[in-house]
């Protein structure tokens, strides 16, 4: 079972990008999903979230009004489009899958994948 981040680049302020998290050896269908990120020198922190339907997502606020999450259950995978990017959004960023429930603590999830690198330059 894995999650395979991909998506991530260099880019200039005011720019964007999409990240794509792609599952495989089971079906995450039925699975929260949702992002995490990284900065230099941070700890891990939320980044946005999103139910197994597509219809409820919720957001870090610092992120709120730029990132998009949502999710393509028929190709197990889910995406954050990154519109407006800051300098402060420079980090790896991780995605995530849990059965239940995605904590903004990140405390007790299912799946992680490998962490995707985005450096914004001002």
């Amino acid at each position: 079972v894995q999650l395979q981040a991909s998506g991530g680049g260099s880019v200039q302020a005011g720019g964007s990008l999409r990240l794509s998290c792609a599952g495989s050896g089971r079906t995450f269908s039925n699975y929260v999903m949702g992002w995490f990120r990284q900065g230099p020198g941070k700890g891990r922190e939320f980044v946005a979230r999103i139910n197994p339907s597509g219809r409820s997502t919720s957001y870090a606020d610092s992120v709120k009004g730029r990132f998009t999450i949502s999710r393509d259950n028929a190709k197990n995978t889910q995406y954050l489009q990154m519109n407006s990017l800051e300098p402060e959004d420079t980090a790896v960023y991780y995605c995530a899958a849990d059965r239940t429930i995605i904590r903004t603590d990140y405390v007790g999830i299912d799946y992680w994948g490998k962490g995707t690198l985005v450096t914004v330059s001002s």
